[in-house]
């Protein structure tokens, strides 16, 4: 695949990678792509590099384009490796270019590197005029780590926000309009889901200081590039950044001998009669990072396990681990299991809920070994009202 020009003198230059299909224990059915953009005026500079195995496929792109000696800068706008992994055999190529970085980003890569490059700080607000265009720098720290910057170039509106705005899509196709709005909204909820999360007051400040440029296109480092859809997106981030979520809920259990799969299903029934879209994830076949695409839409979460040790299943507590560290906020909790004699599990899970500091309305359910139709009745009824809270 060649490179392709987004603007005017401005290429993606990045690469596709479309066996990925774990990204630190988030699963990427999709692959994913490391893109990184080549504008070329008086000053020739790169934005971004790529994971480091796509070294080559990257500088083949740049090769396209002009002679690579010919860059004089290099943007690092976020230390991760998927992104920064080719800059020191990139320097390797240019040894002359200036790598820019946020503070906290020359320190990453120093880290990282622990060799001498060629680095410049630049500031948020600082510009720098490389010919017909300007760059100017935006610090957007813990979205998603503190090192993180966008650049943007005024003269194109066009906004380089590195892992902000991304999806983990691979694909042959590079524009927003060229693939399926509900596949894209998918892919940029998950993204947002298990990797920004934790940071949405941050990200509320992010849209905000760049509320005032004019944007016509978002070109980040993994995925498509918005320019069709960009209010569509705007919109999502907003809502997903202040925990805003939909009149609907999700059940997420796991199951020994069947008896808290039984109240799961009676609870998605209730939901139903109450008239809430109600998913329901089996952790045996569900992956927490598909579940937690579901967690950060929906106002109701229930969750359910039996007591096995003196404790929930391994697969919940994993999930429960993992959903606290993405920290969603003002949900309304309900835990649900069975057990033989102990029953500890319920204690736990509400533990992890309290912490969360989301709203315990009812009760929880802990039935003993096999739930007769009385109880599943009952369970039932329960799904009801909470259905009932959901639309409060």
């Amino acid at each position: 695949m060649d490179k392709v020009e987004i603007k005017p003198g401005i290429y993606w230059v990045g690469a596709i990678d479309w066996d990925l299909r774990d990204f630190h224990g988030y699963t990427t059915d999709r692959g994913s792509t490391y893109n990184a953009y080549l504008i070329v005026d008086e000053k020739v500079v790169l934005v971004d590099t790529v994971k480091k195995p796509f070294f080559d496929e990257m500088l083949s792109r740049i090769k396209e384009i002009v002679d690579p000696a010919r860059i004089d800068y290099i943007v690092s706008n976020h230390v991760e490796m998927d992104h920064s992994g080719s800059l020191p055999l990139m320097l390797d190529v240019v040894p002359n270019a200036i790598v820019l970085a946020s503070p906290r980003g020359k320190k990453g890569l120093v880290r990282h590197y622990k060799k001498e490059l060629n680095l410049k700080v630049v500031e948020s607000g600082e510009t720098l005029k490389i010919g017909e265009r300007t760059l100017q720098f935006v610090h957007i720290p813990m979205v998603h780590w503190p090192d993180s910057m966008v650049t943007y170039v005024p003269e194109e509106k066009l906004l380089l926000p590195n892992d902000a705005f991304g999806q983990h899509l691979a694909t042959s196709e590079r524009f927003d309009d060229e693939i399926c709005w509900d596949i894209l909204r998918e892919e940029a909820a998950k993204y947002y889901s298990n990797i920004v999360l934790p940071f949405g007051g941050q990200v509320g400040k992010a849209l905000e200081a760049l509320s005032g440029l004019e944007i016509d296109m978002i070109a980040p480092s993994h995925g498509i590039i918005w320019r069709t859809w960009l209010p569509r997106i705007l919109e999502e981030y907003k809502k997903w950044s202040s925990h805003e979520t939909e009149n609907r809920a999700v059940i997420v259990y796991d199951t020994m001998w069947g008896s808290t799969e039984l109240i799961a299903r009676k609870l998605e029934e209730g939901l139903r009669e109450a008239g809430i879209p109600t998913v329901k994830r089996s952790l045996k076949v569900s992956h927490t990072s598909d579940v937690m695409a579901d967690v950060l839409t929906s106002k109701l979460v229930l969750i359910g396990s039996p007591t096995i040790n003196n404790s929930m299943l391994a697969s919940m507590g994993g999930f429960l681990t993992y959903m606290k560290g993405l920290k969603p906020l003002n949900r309304i909790g309900f835990v649900f299991g069975s057990y033989g004699w102990g029953g500890q599990a319920i204690g736990h899970m509400e533990d992890i809920v309290k912490e969360l500091k989301w709203e315990m309305p009812l009760e929880s359910i802990n039935i003993k070994f096999v739930p007769d139709e009385d109880e599943l009745d009952k369970v039932r009824q329960i799904g009801f009202e909470l259905g009932k809270k959901v639309k409060e």
